[in-house]
């Protein structure tokens, strides 16, 4: 190819939007909730404290969820009046938050499992279904919602028995919110100690 030529269809791909390299599929959907299941099982079964297993929660939340998306979504309106410094202090707070929160339920799974059992499209995410089992209890499914919006394949939602974490989440942070007066920032150092 003449160097012409080159520099002529160099200049021509630099134009052309950016595509992703890999696009969301089932197969990785379904990776990325196996993963996911796998990490979680490995600390219930791993007998660390609870602090201990707050913390391995948390750096799990970071790598396998959509934070900015799941902490957006849970400010909510109040988000629009909130400083760029608000809001990643509302980020780092709210993912120990949810850390705690749903470590504590996970928690529960001590002596069970969960298991993925199958995946389907809707629109333009997955939805990731799994199986709880716990001791003495019935199974029931934990769902988790997937996406690569963010450039990542990242979950963004669970529903745990049917509960909708973005829903439940929202509603938590807002009524933290009346409750300090409408303060972002007395929602945020309340947040840091909630569960």
């Amino acid at each position: 190819m003449e160097r012409r030529n080159f520099i002529a269809l160099s200049g021509a791909a630099a134009l052309l939007p950016a595509l992703p390299a890999f696009a969301l599929t089932q197969g990785s959907a379904k990776k990325l909730i196996d993963d996911l299941v796998g990490q979680i099982n490995t600390v219930i079964a791993s007998g660390k404290s609870e602090k201990q297993m707050f913390s391995d929660f948390e750096r799990i939340f970071a790598r396998y969820s959509d934070t900015s998306y799941i902490a957006a979504y849970a400010m909510g309106a109040d988000g629009r009046r909130a400083s760029a410094a608000q809001k990643r202090a509302f980020s780092d707070a709210f993912q120990g938050y949810v850390s705690r929160k749903y470590g504590s339920r996970f928690r529960e799974f001590i002596g069970g499992r969960l298991e993925v059992k199958g995946v389907k499209q809707v629109k333009n995410w997955y939805e990731v279904e799994a199986t709880a089992f716990l001791r003495g209890e019935a199974p029931f499914t934990v769902t988790f919602q997937v996406s690569d919006r963010s450039g990542r394949d990242l979950f963004f939602n669970m529903f745990i028995e049917g509960i909708n974490l973005l829903l439940t989440e929202r509603t938590e942070v807002g009524a933290l919110i009346d409750r300090n007066g409408g303060s972002i920032d007395g929602m945020i150092k309340d947040l840091k100690t909630a569960s």
